[in-house]
């Protein structure tokens, strides 16, 4: 694991870290934290699974806090901007994809840049933050019991979206306690499983 600091178009420094792929890259992913006013950071447990299942399953893996300067949601999609510009200029022509879990999955979500080629969305609570549906392919993982946004809200929300797959982590609720292991594998097996893209 390597420390890294990127530096928004608007000023903000940001803490991260690296991790590079096991094996010849698959592609890298840029990996968003739950909510920093609640006390996620980039040290999450959840943030902390993908952060070791991606390099595990051949992808390049970049988490980092978002602004200390909160911005409801909307002034961290330049975060996510620069955690991209980063991965992008690290290794050029490797496929881009975005993750992120809570408040960072809908984050993730809401930006829009052509350089990701799919998106995964883990316990996204839509319902309180909505969106606009993403032109990339996109997966939900969301939690059985979660107390947020369950599957039965979740389902209406997602049923225009034009690529969207969603699956239900069983006996889960919202915090993911003792799954998020688990919800880690599936999310690397289907970005494994997805078939080489270019960019929007």
């Amino acid at each position: 694991m390597e420390h890294v600091q990127l530096t928004t178009t608007d000023g903000h420094h940001l803490d991260a870290d690296l991790a590079a792929a096991e094996g010849d890259p698959l592609g890298a992913v840029v990996i968003c934290h739950p909510h920093p006013l609640r006390g996620g950071n980039r040290f999450n447990v959840v943030v902390e699974a993908m952060f070791a299942a991606f390099p595990a399953n051949r992808f390049h893996a970049l988490r980092f806090d978002f602004r200390a300067e909160h911005g409801d949601g909307v002034a961290e999609r330049l975060d996510v901007v620069a955690a991209l510009d980063d991965l992008a200029n690290r290794y050029p022509g490797v496929p881009l994809h975005s993750a992120g879990y809570s408040f960072g999955a809908v984050v993730s979500l809401s930006v829009d840049d052509g350089r990701i080629t799919s998106k995964i969305a883990v316990a996204p609570p839509l319902s309180h933050m909505l969106v606009d549906p993403p032109h990339q392919p996109t997966l939900l993982l969301v939690a059985e019991h979660d107390q947020f946004c369950p599957p039965s809200a979740v389902e209406p929300i997602i049923a225009a979206w034009p690529d969207a797959t969603m699956e239900i982590i069983a006996s889960a609720d919202h915090f993911l306690a003792g799954r998020s292991t688990a919800a880690a594998a599936t999310a690397a097996a289907w970005l494994r499983g997805q078939p080489p893209r270019s960019p929007l």
